[in-house]
């Protein structure tokens, strides 16, 4: 085989690994990733610009470029915001350079690459998740000796759209409750207490906006944070 043959065919099997491995490490720096704390006061966030104040700050403090730290969020009422149109387009990556989405589309679909191993926090950990059992159902919280963090607030449908006023509080007054009210919750590992896959931003409501209500649940006032710039 000819010098210049065997170049096109090593070039050629380069190329192949390249697209078929899309989720490796990638020269950006990661976009995404769950909060490693809450704010502490429930699900009072101080509005969309207290949570998206809190994703820079932590942003920052671990060292992650970026400005435009946005938190996953919707409101409802006048001037409703939705979640998917606050975050960027795309794509983005968590601290360990694993692809999660390459688009809002992607973000928003079935596929979506968010679950236990892949919904880091900001350090690169990750988030308390539910645990399966030898038979792949998950383990009950009797039986799980360690704390369930999974649940993130959210306040959006599925599609990542806000949800109507007549929706009843999926938002805990727009993220300014830690008494009544209630918000929607993601659960980052894709896991609940009954078997198949949930959704990651729009499981079930908390009971409440308190820290011991959103607690209660499995959670403990965690965001999902996107670099939209």
């Amino acid at each position: 085989m000819r010098a210049s043959t065997r170049l096109l065919i090593g070039a050629g099997t380069l190329l192949g690994a390249a697209v078929a491995f899309p989720t490796q490490a990638q020269e950006a720096g990661p976009s995404f990733f769950v909060t490693s704390v809450g704010l502490g006061d429930g699900a009072n966030l101080g509005g969309l610009e207290g949570a998206d104040a809190h994703c820079a700050a932590l942003a920052a403090a671990a060292g992650l470029a970026g400005t435009d730290w946005r938190a996953y969020l919707s409101t409802q009422g006048d001037n409703a915001v939705n979640a998917r149109d606050r975050i960027g387009s795309g794509p983005w990556y968590n601290v360990e350079g694993v692809l999660i989405a390459e688009n809002v589309d992607d973000l928003h679909d079935d596929d979506v690459n968010i679950n236990h191993e892949t919904a880091l926090t900001e350090n690169g950990d990750m988030i308390a998740f539910v645990p399966l059992d030898a038979n792949g159902n998950p383990v009950q919280p009797a039986d799980n000796p360690n704390p369930v963090t999974h649940d993130i607030l959210t306040g959006t449908q599925a599609d990542g759209t806000a949800f109507p006023a007549d929706a009843g509080d999926m938002t805990c007054g727009n993220w300014t409750s830690n008494g009544e009210g209630a918000a929607m919750l993601g659960h980052a590992d894709r896991r609940s207490l009954q078997p198949g896959i949930s959704p990651w931003n729009a499981a079930h409501p908390s009971r409440g906006c308190g820290q011991a209500d959103l607690v209660a649940t499995g959670g403990a006032g965690l965001l999902y944070c996107f670099l939209a710039d």
